[in-house]
């Protein structure tokens, strides 16, 4: 576990000795995909938008990252690193060229981060093409299968919605309308959640309905339609300035503390629920972390990441700095080995990655990549999400 909490002066100086930008193209010596010099640095990228739309995630997944790294002396598995951060932007496309400059030009040992399913699916093929170990901490589509070089310190996509289902069957006492951003992600949450939802007897209000996605801002035709469904509850996917739109026209409209919404922890995580202020209270939701857990990995982590950046730790800060410290371990045991630190080496270490100590509660990788983990349900009380409910395991 990490050592004694370091003060916000000593983190930024260890972060700004360590980070360089993937843009700067400075040569940070070794640690590239097959480089090993005589136990010199190693090299890490960090592919997280650093511009658009999901900067706010970006910065919380570096934030993760980097804490892990200046707690542990600016050291993975014993050996000095350099992180090299690439801006994923908002596409696809910028996605993809970032990730091919931290391939072949900074010849890194292994990537962390991403932000985004479109772009996890870009790169799938140039990740398992050279070799090189992609331990994403957020991005993790349903269909990504058959991998042997990406790894997730997060969930699958579906996961958040699996993890509710049973609950609000048991809760909501009639119909539930379920509601969604119409993309990849808005879907994966609504078939998750049917799938755990009906079959322990719950009731959809209606046909599931899917609102136009990015362009929706106006909410209201949407939420008459709730009203008049007869629903008891509310099952919703909304991120970003969605979730914000969502969630203060929810109330607006007399909805909120009449028909109860519940969602995936987006809803309400990070910046978002500042956004959404006294609206978003009452408001339950499924995540696989919470700032206020009670354990002595998240005692540790919570506090130091609070100290250093001046806000509560979302999943998104720490499923990055589990992956530093996924990284941490799997070096380690192949320098313990007496082997070579290579991406492939490293790689095999991670595939025999036993229990993690996490701030979220220990976890393991599934043989798809991805962790078997526990589930919390949270409410929003006075501005933050609380920890209400134990809500099982998922990913075996």
């Amino acid at each position: 576990m990490a050592g004694r909490i370091r003060p916000v002066g000593l983190v930024a100086v260890a972060t700004a000795l360590l980070l360089t930008t993937a843009c700067g193209g400075a040569s940070l010596g070794a640690g590239g995909a097959g480089d090993d010099k005589q136990n010199g640095p190693v090299k890490i990228g960090l592919l997280v938008p650093q511009s658009g739309t999901y900067k706010a995630l970006g910065d919380d997944m570096r934030h993760g990252f980097e804490l892990y790294v200046t707690q542990h002396g600016g050291r993975l598995g014993g050996r000095a690193v350099h992180v090299v951060v690439a801006d994923e932007g908002e596409t696809a496309d910028s996605g993809k060229a970032a990730a091919e400059k931290l391939v072949k030009q900074d010849r890194v040992l292994a990537v962390s981060g991403v932000v985004s399913s479109a772009t996890v699916n870009g790169v799938k093929d140039l990740f398992e093409a050279a070799r090189i170990p992609l331990v994403g901490s957020n991005a993790s589509p349903t269909t990504l299968t058959g991998t042997k070089y990406i790894w997730r310190t997060s969930y699958v996509n579906d996961e958040p919605g699996k993890a509710l289902g049973k609950h609000v069957a048991e809760k909501a006492g009639g119909p539930v309308f379920l509601i969604a951003a119409g993309y990849q992600a808005g879907k994966d949450e609504v078939e998750g959640f049917k799938s755990t939802f009906l079959p322990a007897g719950g009731k959809i209000a209606g046909e599931e309905v899917y609102t136009p996605f990015p362009g929706t801002k106006n909410f209201q035709p949407y939420l008459a339609q709730i009203e008049k469904s007869g629903a008891k509850a509310v099952f919703c996917f909304y991120a970003g300035g969605a979730a914000v739109d969502f969630v203060k026209q929810y109330r607006d409209f007399g909805l909120a503390g009449k028909i109860p919404l519940y969602a995936p922890g987006f809803l309400t995580e990070g910046g978002v629920l500042k956004g959404q202020g006294d609206a978003a209270t009452g408001i339950l939701t499924a995540l696989n972390y919470s700032a206020d857990l009670d354990n002595a990995a998240n005692k540790q982590f919570a506090p130091a990441y609070a100290s250093a950046y001046g806000s509560a730790p979302t999943t998104y800060a720490m499923a990055s700095w589990d992956a530093a410290q996924v990284l941490d371990q799997a070096i380690r045991t192949v320098a313990a080995s007496g082997g070579s630190v290579t991406s492939e080496t490293v790689n095999a270490a991670i595939a025999k990655a036993g229990d993690i100590d996490s701030p979220r509660g220990t976890w393991r990788f599934n043989n798809g990549g991805t962790p078997v983990q526990p589930w919390y349900l949270r409410e929003v009380r006075q501005g933050a999400n609380t920890v209400v409910g134990d809500l099982g395991r998922l990913g075996g």
